[in-house]
């Protein structure tokens, strides 16, 4: 389901990005940026957490963003990254695509400015070889994603 379910996000939002499918593996922030031939910053990786015990949602940071737990705790209060199998579930999407685009629950997103250090982005598209191009105003536009800033400043 889950490619497909982003190709159907996609398709009910009459969204023109395209799908990159890769013949390699792209689910962790390394091999996606070796496969995309970009920096690790530019992929933007989604984390999945339940905040104050019973809620979900989601976080997209750039790839080589670290999160702060001060920051994240001031942010949404107590935090814990969710296990492979409740993100599976709530999400859709295989551990290594997990995007928020698609998913099989309604889930409040969430994105670190650190993304907008970058003009485009690449998020896993559901699969862990694919993914798309995106602007991070686009991204959180089309995923009413409200801005945060939770994670450690990014090392150059």
């Amino acid at each position: 389901m889950s490619l497909q379910s982003v190709r159907e996000f996609f398709a009910a939002r009459q969204l023109d990005i395209p799908i990159i499918e890769l013949d390699v593996s792209t689910a962790t922030v390394a091999l996606a940026a070796e496969a995309h031939g970009v920096e690790p910053g530019r992929i933007a990786k989604t984390l999945a957490f339940r905040i104050n015990g019973d809620q979900a949602m989601l976080l997209v940071a750039r790839g080589d963003a670290r999160i702060d737990n001060r920051k994240f705790k001031d942010a949404f209060g107590k935090g814990k990254m969710l296990p492979a199998e409740d993100v599976v579930a709530l999400t859709g999407h295989p551990v290594g695509g997990v995007c928020p685009f698609g998913l099989a629950e309604p889930l409040p997103v969430y994105l670190d400015q650190s993304l907008q250090a970058f003009h485009e982005v690449l998020p896993a598209a559901g699969a862990t070889h694919s993914a798309v191009r995106i602007s991070p105003a686009r991204l959180a536009e089309i995923t009413f994603g409200r801005w945060v800033d939770v994670c450690q400043p990014a090392e150059y």
